[in-house]
C-alpha cells in the first residue's frame, strides 16, 4: 500500500528525492516555507471559490423550486 502511495504519477522515491533537492537548491531553505504558505493560501482561495459557486447554484435551485411551488399554488386558486 505504501509503495503505491510513493508512486505518484509514475514517480518513484528516488525521483521525488531528486526533485526535492533541486527545489531546495533553486529556492533555498528560507524561501521554501514562504512558497508553501503562498501555495496554501492559493488552494484555500480556490476551495472557497468552488464552495461559493456550489452555494450559489444550490440557492438558485432552491429559489426556483420555491417560485415554482408558489406558481402552482396560485394556479390552483384560479381553478
Amino acid at each position: 500500500m505504501i509503495s503505491s502511495l510513493l508512486l505518484i504519477g509514475g514517480l518513484g522515491t528516488p525521483e521525488l528525492i531528486i526533485i526535492l533537492l533541486v527545489v531546495l537548491l533553486l529556492f533555498g531553505g528560507k524561501k521554501i516555507p514562504e512558497l508553501m504558505k503562498a501555495m496554501g493560501k492559493g488552494v484555500k482561495n480556490f476551495k472557497d471559490g468552488v464552495n461559493g459557486i456550489e452555494k450559489d447554484l444550490n440557492d438558485d435551485a432552491a429559489e426556483k423550486k420555491t417560485d415554482q411551488s408558489a406558481d402552482d399554488k396560485s394556479n390552483a386558486k384560479k381553478d
